[in-house]
Order: structure tokens, then sequence, then C-alpha cells
């Protein structure tokens, strides 16, 4: 079997076009691993078999035909459950959800059909992308490939699990506030989270309308470009995608540093763990090494990047979740236990069946968060919070503004850990929203200010009986990817 050894995105091309494998065997091997590895670590909640077939025939029809094949054709991957692919379930991960099916393809599904690539199926993920470790999904948890008894992260945990547990070469998430870079980390594989409107959101489920963006999860530098260059640009679809200039993934991998600027911001090192904290220095020692120039710099607003965040995101999801009541789509429960019996006969009232479709349909942590949003928008309180919440993303995005301007010697990438710690064991923070809510301190910032970012492994820390991946990130200048993988890459291959 090929998939005995884990190949990268152009190793995989080179083999099909020099016919050592076809592309149907290929997902064919796929599939043999998922159905050995899945039942552990249930990275998948739909595996879209059917399709993946009829797509790898076309690829071999092709190579048959004598003609050339892109980079990305026949090579299988696989997308995130809230990202549409037409006719294919598409539950987001809640109950709500449950029967529905997509009516059309999401514009990045569109673009990654155009250049080939294969489905493989539709990954794990917290409920509507709400948590960091994908225990809230209403399916059941994934498990980290590296120690089952450990979380993946969230809430692409199932992309994540996927390509590091060998049963996809790359995947598709999203990231609202480090939900492709944190499971990234945790899992030990490259997550990018481009600049918000570099990718368009069409056709993914909203969770926040500012703060997500879709991106690639791979093993490599390499394949997380190429999966980028394949599905970036302008959509009339998306009115927040922006004009950037195309890019071929060779654009992004020249493999120099030497004269680059990295800013480290101080207060971030203090207070990690000695391991973490040791892993973070060996990073800057290396990147010396390679003639970049470490500098300190400062964000002083970026300390209130979490507390915004969580006022700005739960807003977002309030009024983006509305639509889930039982009557357009999704399910609908008419609940007669709960409903009051009426002396005339007369059928529920439209109030009553939104609901009972809400209450049993979305679980405690989308509940939690629509709760949150919904006060903090109410008469009298939304000033005080969602209005001063946003005063203070500005000053966030000013504080970018200055430590990225090259006329007052600001630096080209900002370098930071991705998380505090390594994964954490499945249940040991369930019971404290709080505790979950600051596994995003580090990354929610990019989110934030709209920056692009990256979390690239860095070694293993020891944790109990386990070696476990940790990541750090590095966030570059709006629609600066290039310079962002170009230092990840260099960082990779040396």
């Amino acid at each position: 079997m090929l998939h005995d050894k884990c190949f990268m995105i152009r190793e995989l091309h080179e083999k099909l076009i020099n016919k050592e494998i076809s592309a149907v065997k290929l997902a064919e091997d796929y599939f043999a691993v998922i159905e050995k590895k899945d039942k552990e670590i249930f990275a998948y909640l739909t595996l879209t078999k059917e399709l993946a077939l009829e797509q790898a025939k076309k690829v071999d029809e092709k190579i048959a035909r004598g003609e050339s094949i892109g980079i990305l054709e026949g090579i299988p991957g696989a997308i995130k459950d809230n990202i549409l692919i037409k006719n294919i379930r598409a539950t987001a991960s809640s109950k709500i959800l449950d029967n529905y099916i997509a009516p059309y393809d999401a514009t990045v599904i569109k673009k990654l059909k155009d250049s080939g690539a294969v489905f493989l199926g539709k990954t794990n993920l917290d409920e509507f992308a709400m948590g960091s470790s994908t225990e809230n999904s209403a399916y059941g948890p994934t498990k980290n490939p590296h120690d089952l008894e450990r979380v993946p992260g969230g809430s692409s945990g199932g992309s994540a699990a996927a390509v590091a547990g060998d049963m996809a070469v790359w995947a598709l998430g999203t990231d609202t506030g480090g939900s492709i870079r944190q499971p990234a980390a945790l899992c030990g594989v490259m997550g990018l989270k481009p600049t918000y409107g570099r990718i368009s959101r069409y056709g993914a489920i909203a969770m926040g309308s500012s703060l997500d963006q879709i991106g690639p999860i791979a093993k490599t530098v390499e394949d997380v470009a190429i999966v980028l260059s394949a599905i970036a640009g302008e959509d009339k679809m998306d009115a927040t995608s922006a004009r950037s200039a195309d890019k071929k993934y060779e654009d992004y991998l020249t493999g120099e540093v030497k004269g680059l600027k990295i800013g480290v911001v101080k207060e971030y090192l203090e207070n990690l763990n000695p391991e973490m904290k040791e892993k973070m220095e060996e990073v800057i020692e290396k990147f010396k090494k390679m003639g970049a120039e470490i500098k300190e710099v400062e964000l002083p607003f970026a300390k209130y990047s979490l507390p915004a965040y969580y006022i700005i995101m739960p807003c977002e999801i309030s009024s983006n979740l509305a639509r889930y009541d039982g009557i357009k789509y999704g399910m609908r429960i008419d609940d007669q236990e709960t409903s009051k019996v009426k002396a005339d006969g007369l059928p529920k009232t439209l109030l009553e069946t939104y609901l009972d479709s809400r209450k049993y349909g979305l679980g405690s942590e989308v509940k939690r968060r629509i709760m949150l949003g919904t006060y903090a928008l109410s008469s009298g309180y939304y000033e005080a919070y969602y209005l001063r919440a946003q005063k203070v993303r500005t000053l966030i995005k000013k504080d970018f503004e200055k430590v990225f301007n090259p006329s007052a010697d600001g630096v080209d990438l900002i370098l930071t850990p991705t998380t505090t710690t390594p994964a954490f064991k499945i249940g040991e923070k369930t019971e404290d929203p709080l505790k979950m809510y600051l596994e995003d301190i580090f990354t929610v910032t990019a989110n934030i200010s709209g920056v692009p970012a990256i979390s690239i492994p860095c070694g293993k820390i020891k944790v109990d009986n386990s070696e476990m991946p940790v990541g750090f990130q590095l966030m570059g200048k709006w629609f600066d990817e290039e310079n962002l993988l170009r230092a990840a890459h260099a960082f990779e291959i040396m």
C-alpha cells in the first residue's frame, strides 16, 4: 500500500504523472486508512466516497489521454463540516442541521473542484465552530492522534486530526479566533489563517462574520501554499473578499529570511511555563542563525484582544444563528410535552416552534454564546459592551499598523506562541468555559486585526506519558502571506 509512508502533495503529483499509482487507487488507500484509524480518532463525520472516486476517475482519464494535470489534481483532502459541498450533508456538528443537504458549493469548493482535488469527506468540529477542543460537537469528540486521551484542539479539530493521523493529505478549516492554528499546533501540523478577505467566505456556515476566515491545514508549508494558491481570490458572492495579486505556490517558498525583521512581544514569553518558554527561545535562536533580525516590539492594546473578541464574537453569533428556527431548514421540533396544552385544541404558535427547535437542536455552548451576544446587543448595554469592544478593536489594529510601519523602523513579522500548553486531556476544561476561552489568548489578536497568521510545529513536550507537539505562531502584514510563508518555509527546511 502506498500509504505506508506519508507523502506530500508534490510527491504524490509526480507519482500520478509517472503512473506509479492511479488517483482512484490513491483515494482508496486513504479510505482504507480512515476505516482503520477513524473508529478511535473520529475525525470524519461524513465520508464522500462516491464523490471522491468520481473525482479521482476523471483525473485518471485525463492522464490516460496524455493530458497534463495540475498540482492538486487527484490529491485527497478533507473539508471541515461547516463548508458546503453541493448535495453533501453539512451539519456544522449541530443536531439542528442533522438532515441538512447543501444546495450549492462554497466558493472554495468550486475552486478546488476546478483544481481537480479529491474530497474524502467532511470533518468534525465544535458545534458551529464554537470551541477550542472539538468536544462541543453534537456527534462526539475528536481525539488527538498523538494521544487518544487528549483533545486535538478546535474548532477545526477534525481537519487537523485527519492530516496529523495520515487520513488526508490536506484539509480546509475555518478560523474565527484561532480555530485553524490552535488545533494545528496541538496536532503537530501547519495551519494558516489568511488575511481577512483573502479567501471568499461564501458557502461557509457563518459564526462571526467579521472574524471568520477559511484556510488550509497540511503537513508542510509547501502543501499549505499549494492549497492557498488554489482557493484565494476575490469573489463577487462575498462583498468582504478583496482583490489581491494571484500567486503561484512557488512564489511563497523562497526559503530565505536574511534581513527579515521579526518582532517579539516580551510579555507573551514571560508568563509561559518553562518548557514552552524554552521552545520559544529555541525558535528565536534558530531565526537569528538564519539571518533574521529579532526585535522587541510593543502591542499595548493587544492584551484587550481576548475580552474584545468574547464580546464581538457572541454578538455576531446572536445575529447569525437567528436563522436556525426550525422553519426555513434543518431540524423542526414539535415538543408536545413542554408546550402549553391548549383548551381550544389550536396548533402550537410559531414562537413555541422556534423555542422547541432551538432548545433541542442547539448545544449548551452555542446557547451560552447566543445569550451572551443577545445581552451585549440589548437596549442599554449595546454602547457599554459591543460599541466599546469595536473601539478597542480599532486601537488594536492601530497597534499593528504602527509595529508594521516600515518608515517607523517597523518589523515584517511578529512571533508568538500558538498555545500556552500542549494538548490537554478530554474533559479537563469542559466544566469551566473561562479556562477554555483562554486557549485563544495568543490567536484571537490576528482575527481581531485581520492580519494573516500561521502556526508552525516546533517540537514536542513531555506531558505525563506522552510526547505532545507544540507550535509557534507568525503574524504578518495584511495580504503579505508571501513573507509569512517564506519565513515558515525557511524555518521548516533548516
